[in-house]
Formats: structure tokens, C-alpha cells, sequence
């Protein structure tokens, strides 16, 4: 198993650029599924759930080949089955995307259920009633989901979702931009990815509208033909540089971001004292790792990211005073990390939804266990802020979602180092 080991104590400088955006990624690469011919898509991060994803088209009949570092052609012209590997469907969250894109393309689909991260129950409900409205006869069971055209067939529909979901609202989208008639999804994610989905396929020839407010309307075309397209710079990668440079103090300046997605965490960190600079596109982070209390309540976007809420968990456990994180996304999600982050000498009290966070002047370095991505990428920043060495093991998680960590790191001055045992 390999693992991080982090000598803390430096503050960071220099530049980092950031990658593509996960979230984004998992969702372009199977919308290409519904292309005919080639898709070349820019900004794809190397990352293992990339790399699964690939695989799975691959496996599928996709013709994919790498033009440079970040450049993938993909070809899915020629894929006829509709029943993608579970073993590798099993080892990633966002691969439920194949049950949209395969319905969208071939009106049926056999997807075994996803794996991924484990920190909270998330249902796929809304996908499911999406599916539904969009006339597929939905067949479930615990380890696969079975879409079939019912009675009339599939076309467009009105689908207003309970509650605002990414994931349903990227596989709606991703079933109907084929289908006949018009598709309404009401009470959508606003998500940058969201948008960046829409441009995609918009790109290749869709006619989608709507994307990034809370009502996407998507008017079925005949087909899309290939084009070239560049994924949007990850939100969540440059929010992580952020918050380690406000808790263990620097400069640095974060290249290849959109300052406006960055907005919900960088008010917050300079709420806690962090200055920032905002340019075209990068951005300039100066602390010096001298903190304050704040409040932060998770939200869907535009508000603070459940995906942020464990690296500003780590920010608040070294800031003067209390401060109050209210996760209302998963509930479940301090659940791990936050015992971790104890085991450092943080000072952190769950009640219910909210974690209650007194600040300390010091953390200490131990050995930790990443329970899931963000979570990991968090015993990393408090690694970075530790007195002494502090060992992050199950790094794969972390992995998952973060392209050369461990470089971009040491290039800003960190000591940080990958042992394989």
C-alpha cells in the first residue's frame, strides 16, 4: 500500500497550475458516447478515475488514444454493447453517467451499480424518476439498474427533481439530447461542470439552454458529430491549494482557474484572514497562517461546496476561536476524517449536522487514514501545518481526484513524499 509522508512547518510559494476538472471530466468522457465520430477533448486530468472511465469506454469498443499529455481522442462510433464492465463500473462513483449516456444513445442500458467514495448514503432516486419520466421502464435490484423503452418509447419531458442533484440532473441531460421533443429539468444543479457538460455537447451539436440556473431545457437533435472541446479548470483542485496555503501560510499564485467559481471559497478563507488577488485566470493567495473563526454552511452551487468542507474543517481547527461548519449535503460526511483530525490534536465536537471547531495554535503530526477524496486531500493540508511527521495512508482515494499531488506540492516548497511499500 502506498502512502504520503509530510514533514510539516513550510509555508508554501511559487505557482501551481491546476488540472481539469474532475467533475467535469467524468461526465464529458461518457457524453461522448453519444457522438458520432471523433471528440477531442483538452484539460483531461490524469487521474485513476479518468483512467477507469477510459477503460470502460475502451472495453466497450471505443477507439481512445492519448494525442498529447491531457489530449484524448475518443471514437465511440463503433460501440454496440450496452453493458460496460462491472468490475470496472464498481470501482468509481460518477460511472452511473454510462446509464444516461447508454440510454440517450441505444434507449437501453445495463449498468451494474457504482462504486466510489463511501461517506455518505447517496441514492439514485432522482436519476431513476429522470429516467422514468424520460419513458424508460426502470428495472433495479441491488446490484444493477436495467433501462428498457416502455410502452411509448422515449422522448422529452418535464422532469422536476425533489431535491437539486448533480448527478441526476448530468444523466437527464445526458438520456434526452437525442431524444424526440423537448426536455425540461426543473430545480437543476447549477454547477460549473453543469455548464461545462451543456458547452460539450452543445459543442458537438445539441441544443441545450438554461445550464447553470435552476431550469435546463434540452430540445432533442437527429445526432452529434465530433468536434474539439476543453474541459474547464477544477473548482474543488484550486479551492484545496487555497485553503493549504491559508493554513500553513505563503504565497502562491494559482494558475489556470475561473476566479468567478472560486468566489463561494475565497470569501470565506478571507473571512478567516487570507488575502487574494484575482487576475483573468489565476489567482493570488498570500497568508500568513495567522487564522480566524468563521461560519460555513454547505450548499449546493453557488454556495459553499460540500466538496471543500473537510480542507476548511482542517482551516478552522487552526484558527483563534470557534467556528461552526454545517454540512447540509451528507450529513454523514464528518463522519472519519474529523477522528483523524483529532488524532492531530484537533479540537472538533459533532452535533448532528454541525461541527464545532475550537481552534488550537499547533497540530501534530501522526499516522491517518484517508476515508474518501476530500477527505484525504484534508489530512494532507494538516500534514502540510503539523509539527513533526504525520503519515497519510489509503492515498488512493485521494488519487482519485488530484493529478500530481505529491510535484505540485514539493514544487511550492512542501516536504511531502510518496512511499510504495
Amino acid at each position: 500500500m502506498a502512502r504520503y509522508e509530510i514533514c510539516g512547518g513550510n509555508p508554501l510559494q511559487g505557482s501551481v497550475t491546476i488540472s481539469g476538472a474532475k467533475n467535469a471530466a467524468v461526465a464529458i468522457l461518457p457524453a461522448a458516447l453519444l457522438v458520432k465520430g471523433k471528440c477531442r477533448v483538452e484539460n483531461v486530468p490524469d487521474i485513476s478515475d479518468v483512467r477507469i472511465l477510459l477503460d470502460i469506454l475502451a472495453d466497450l469498443g471505443a477507439d481512445i488514444r492519448y494525442e498529447a499529455p491531457g489530449v484524448v481522442l475518443l471514437d465511440c462510433t463503433n460501440i454496440v454493447s450496452t453493458h460496460p464492465n462491472p468490475e470496472l463500473v464498481r470501482k468509481m462513483r460518477a460511472s452511473y453517467y454510462l446509464m444516461g449516456a447508454l440510454l440517450g444513445r441505444f434507449h437501453k442500458a445495463n449498468v451494474a451499480l457504482p462504486g466510489g467514495c463511501n461517506f455518505a448514503s447517496r441514492p439514485i432516486d432522482q436519476h431513476i424518476k429522470g429516467f422514468a419520466a424520460l419513458g424508460a421502464d426502470v428495472d433495479e435490484n441491488e446490484d444493477y439498474v436495467n433501462l428498457t423503452p416502455g410502452p411509448g418509447g422515449l422522448q422529452g419531458n418535464r422532469i422536476s427533481l425533489d431535491v437539486v442533484s448533480v448527478g441526476a440532473t448530468v444523466n437527464i441531460m445526458l438520456a434526452a439530447v437525442l431524444l424526440p421533443g423537448q426536455t425540461v429539468i426543473e430545480n437543476a444543479a447549477k454547477e460549473p461542470h453543469i455548464v461545462d457538460l451543456a458547452n460539450f455537447l452543445n459543442t458537438m451539436g445539441a441544443h441545450i439552454s438554461g445550464a447553470g440556473t435552476d431550469t435546463v431545457k434540452i430540445r432533442g437533435v437527429e445526432s452529434l458529430q465530433g468536434g474539439t472541446y476543453g474541459i474547464i479548470p477544477d473548482q474543488i483542485e484550486a479551492g484545496t491549494y487555497l485553503a493549504a496555503v491559508a493554513a500553513a501560510g505563503g504565497n502562491v499564485l494559482v494558475r489556470n482557474v475561473i476566479p468567478k467559481h472560486m468566489e463561494c471559497i475565497t470569501s470565506k478563507l478571507e473571512e478567516m484572514g487570507a488575502k487574494f488577488i484575482n487576475y483573468d485566470d489565476a489567482i493570488r493567495v498570500q497568508s500568513d497562517g495567522r487564522l480566524q473563526h468563521t461560519t460555513v454552511k454547505t450548499r449546493p452551487y453557488p454556495g459553499f461546496p460540500t466538496d471543500m468542507q473537510a480542507q476548511i474543517c482542517v482551516c478552522m481547527a487552526l484558527a483563534e476561536g470557534i467556528s461552526r461548519l454545517t454540512e447540509s449535503v451528507y450529513e454523514t460526511r464528518f463522519f472519519g476524517y474529523c477522528t483523524e483530525l483529532a488524532s492531530m490534536g484537533a479540537d472538533i465536537l459533532i452535533n448532528g449536522k454541525t461541527a464545532i471547531v475550537t481552534g488550537q495554535k499547533q497540530l501534530k503530526g501522526a499516522t491517518v487514514r484517508a476515508h474518501d477524496l476530500r477527505a484525504g486531500a484534508a489530512l494532507v493540508i494538516a500534514g502540510l501545518v503539523a509539527e513533526g511527521t504525520t503519515r497519510v495512508e489509503n492515498i488512493h482515494f485521494i488519487e482519485r481526484g488530484y493529478e500530481r499531488l505529491v510535484e505540485k506540492l514539493t514544487a511550492l516548497g512542501a516536504d511531502i513524499r510518496r512511499i510504495e511499500d
